[in-house]
C-alpha cells in the first residue's frame, strides 16, 4: 500500500508558479488565480489531477500499480496507489505499506540495508522526532527513507511501514518506491 504525497513540480513550471502566486494571493486575502488546476491549491490538499477511472482510480495511481509491476517483472506483486496533491514545490513523498510473506522482515533489518544501499539517505531519528521532508530531498539525487517501524496490525515482522521522500526531477517517485521495496524484499 503506497499513499504518495506529490508537489506542484510534477505538473510542471507553470503548477509550480501558480503555487507560489496563490500563497501570495491567499495571504493577502486576495481571491486566488486557479489557471492550472480548478481548485485552490495553496494550503489545500486534493486528490492528484489525472483523470478519474470506472474504478474509483486515477491515472496517476493505476500509472505507478503499473510500472511497479513492469519495473519488478512480476504481476503477482499486490500493490495498491492513493496520490495526493499537496501543496510543495518540489520533492514528493510517499507513505509506503510493505507486506512479508515467510519470515518477514526486522526494522532493524531494514535500516541496516537501506543504511547501506546506493542513493538511499536513512533520516530516522525517534528521539528527536526527525524523519525524511521534501526540503530534504529538493534539489538532491538521493532518496530519504525514515519513519520505519513494524505495521502493529500484523503478527512478527511480517509488515513494515516507511516514509520516503525524492525530488521526483531528479528521480522518478515510482522508481523510489520500487527500489526501496526490492531491497527490503529481496533481503
Amino acid at each position: 500500500v503506497v499513499s504518495t504525497y506529490q508537489a506542484a513540480s510534477g505538473a510542471g513550471q507553470a503548477a509550480m508558479d501558480e503555487l507560489v502566486l496563490q500563497t501570495r494571493e491567499a495571504l493577502e486575502g486576495k481571491e486566488v488565480t486557479k489557471d492550472i488546476f480548478p481548485i485552490q491549491y495553496a494550503f489545500n490538499l486534493f486528490s492528484h489531477n489525472s483523470p478519474m477511472q470506472d474504478n474509483g482510480y486515477n491515472e496517476e495511481e493505476l500509472k505507478m500499480v503499473k510500472e511497479t509491476k513492469k519495473i519488478w517483472n512480476f504481476d503477482g506483486v499486490s500493490i495498491t496507489a492513493t496520490c495526493i496533491r499537496v501543496p510543495i514545490v518540489r520533492a514528493h513523498a510517499e507513505s509506503i505499506n510493505l507486506e512479508f510473506e515467510g519470515q518477514g522482515l526486522s526494522e532493524a533489518r531494514a535500516r541496516e540495508l537501506l543504511s547501506g544501499a546506493p542513493g538511499v539517505s536513512l533520516i530516522d531519528d525517534r528521539s528527536s522526532n526527525t524523519f525524511p521532508t521534501p526540503l530534504d530531498a529538493s534539489f538532491k539525487d538521493d532518496v530519504f527513507v525514515g519513519r520505519i517501524r513494524k505495521d502493529i496490525s500484523r503478527d512478527g515482522d511480517k509488515g513494515l511501514d516507511l516514509f520516503v521522500c525524492g525530488d521526483q526531477i531528479r528521480k522518478g517517485a515510482a522508481l523510489n518506491a520500487v527500489q526501496i521495496a526490492e531491497v527490503l524484499l529481496t533481503q
